[in-house]
């Protein structure tokens, strides 16, 4: 069995969704349903719900603001806020676990799904775009391959960090040339597997080649873009380094201006200060431990 099929084999082992999630996900798509019905859906699994509250009190989507049900939340943030808080409170489990073969501790893929998420919003705020309402989502995702290959098959990061530092490649291209499939693929496949839309599946497996997207590449440009700008500032950098750039292509489709990216760079790094400060006052009131509110 080459490394590919035994990857791609090993998507069937990968935990699926929680039960609740995939209702309430499904709800979500049908235009009938209410938010009520939703929020039922949610509720009938307690871990999930305490985990969409707690992220939904984290400083980036409550603020200031203490939020207490996720029929408040439902209220304040709307459906796809809502599915975005699902998806994040299901993922985030299986993410948060140590990737050895990129070299992440505990957490740090997840802050790292966290942050592209926020960078694509940003993006399409400072850039001015119209943005599909799955961009954040596929922010969010973007990454998830690496479960698969970090957790599930436990790569060797060896040949591929002498690959990529040696002849300058991304990490990615390192990927294919020892594995036969790279991290955006198998993220795709995974999300196939959970059976979750086409648009975000193909917006997280052509990431990192937003030119060979099929249809509109915007979503895939601004994942692309975001992504780079939280590589090249610290947000959930791993053993594949910097080598990290915003293609050209990508940045003469966006009308990408250093200015939008210092200004995109400064705000992802507040929010994330934001929300670790706010964690903390948190725990300092609880007597909790000093864990952030993402891992």
């Amino acid at each position: 069995m080459t490394p590919r099929e035994a990857i791609l084999k090993s998507i069937s082992e990968v935990p699926a969704l929680p039960v609740s999630a995939v209702k309430a996900l499904r709800l979500i798509q049908d235009p009938n349903s209410s938010m009520a019905e939703i929020m039922r859906a949610v509720e009938l699994d307690p871990t999930l719900t305490s985990d969409m509250l707690r992220l939904a009190n984290s400083a980036y989507f409550a603020g200031p603001r203490q939020i207490s049900s996720l029929r408040e939340a439902g209220v304040l943030f709307g459906t796809w806020r809502i599915q975005q808080l699902i998806l994040a409170s299901a993922v985030f489990p299986l993410a948060r676990k140590p990737l050895q073969g990129y070299g992440m501790p505990t957490g740090r893929l997840v802050d790292h799904l966290m942050a592209v998420a926020i960078g694509t919003e940003q993006l399409t705020r400072e850039l001015k775009i119209q943005a599909p309402h799955f961009a954040f989502t596929a922010g969010l995702l973007h990454d998830i391959g690496k479960i698969v290959l970090g957790t599930f098959v436990e790569i060797d990061s060896e040949p591929l960090m002498r690959l990529a530092f040696k002849q300058k490649v991304s990490f990615e291209v390192a990927e294919q040339r020892v594995l036969g499939i790279d991290h955006a693929e198998a993220g795709a496949a995974l999300l196939e597997y959970w059976q979750l839309p086409e648009n975000i599946i193909t917006a997280v497996r052509w990431h990192h080649d937003p030119d060979k997207s099929p249809g509109d590449p915007l979503v895939p440009d601004l994942v692309h873009a975001s992504d780079a700008i939280c590589l090249a500032c610290g947000l959930g950098l791993g053993v594949e380094g910097l080598n990290y750039q915003i293609s050209p292509t990508v940045a003469e489709h966006l009308q990408l201006k250093p200015q939008v990216v210092e200004k995109v760079t400064a705000t992802l790094l507040g929010e994330f200060q934001a929300m670790q400060e706010k964690h903390r006052e948190k725990a300092e009131k609880s007597g909790g431990g000093s864990e952030t509110p993402l891992r």
